[in-house]
């Protein structure tokens, strides 16, 4: 691992990234702004509303064209929401697809062709409009971001599902597993003793990839507006709101376009290093 330099990039960019949206309310408190407060003094009306002060001591990105709330306060507090979703999203889906592909791959046959069908439909389903129309239809008192962790994570199980029953269907076949069958274990202990440590690899490399797909699919629904809405911030939100904005201050655009372009690529890298990490066959000497 230390000398896998992408994976220590990206894990190094991942783990800052973590650790601001963990302490955004310090930061913010350090900085003596929240982000939910507006400050109309710091607008130009006769311009429709655009910053008349950028970086300063009392806001260091500067505030929110339209409403004046403090950027860098809702930067800080839209990473927890971002990076949150994700890895709730990721943690439920490897849940929901290991349990369903355990049952699967180790089932009998008429489960497996059972569960398969399903699986098969999940994956088929488009994401995008039913996630939209879900989204659309449940009422504002929801919270967001639970309400987004879960559509996601209900509509993105299937690939991690066909992944382990694959790997349980060849795993299952190996001589150790046997020995505990004719031992007298049954299905679960086979599978939670013998099976499951054998998908540590793929599916943590998976879980890996799902993660920057997972904000991706957050911060689009949000850019859509049916994700998180005002007054919480996210990434993706903030985008949308950027849209009319971005040529009278094009800062409101950038800095969480780049953060999230950041955190993207960050998390790509990790998913590549962790790969090489697990499966030595696709190790790349690093000179």
């Amino acid at each position: 691992m230390s000398r896998d330099r992408g994976l220590l990039a990206g894990a190094s960019v991942v783990t800052v990234m973590m650790l601001v949206a963990v302490a955004a309310p310090l930061l913010a408190a350090v900085e003596g702004q929240d982000p939910t407060t507006f400050h109309p003094e710091l607008l130009d009306s006769a311009r429709g509303g655009v910053p008349v002060v950028g970086f300063s001591a009392d806001h260091w990105f500067g505030v929110e064209p339209g409403t004046g709330r403090d950027l860098f306060a809702r930067v800080v507090y839209g990473a927890r929401v971002s990076l949150g979703v994700a890895l709730g999203a990721t943690l439920a889906q490897v849940s929901i697809g290991l349990a369903v592909g355990l049952a699967a791959g180790l089932g009998g046959r008429r489960l497996d062709a059972a569960i398969s069908r399903v699986v098969d439909l999940v994956l088929a389903f488009p994401s995008l409009v039913l996630a939209i129309a879900l989204l659309a239809i449940v009422p504002q008192s929801w919270p967001r971001p639970v309400l987004l962790t879960g559509v996601i994570a209900i509509l993105g199980w299937g690939g991690t599902a066909r992944l382990t029953r694959g790997e349980a269907f060849s795993l299952r076949t190996r001589d150790y597993v046997a020995a505990a069958r004719l031992s007298g274990s049954g299905p679960v202990r086979i599978a939670r003793r013998e099976v499951l440590p054998g998908l540590a690899a793929p599916v943590l490399t998976y879980a890996a990839l799902l993660l920057p797909a997972n904000m991706i699919s957050e911060a689009g629904l949000s850019f859509l507006g049916v994700g998180v809405r005002p007054p919480t911030p996210s990434w993706g939100q903030m985008l949308s709101s950027a849209t009319t904005w971005f040529r009278a201050d094009p800062a409101y655009v950038l800095i969480p376009g780049v953060l999230l372009l950041t955190t993207l690529v960050a998390f790509v890298l990790v998913s590549g290093g962790v790969r090489r990490l697990l499966d030595p066959r696709q190790a790349v000497p690093v000179p």
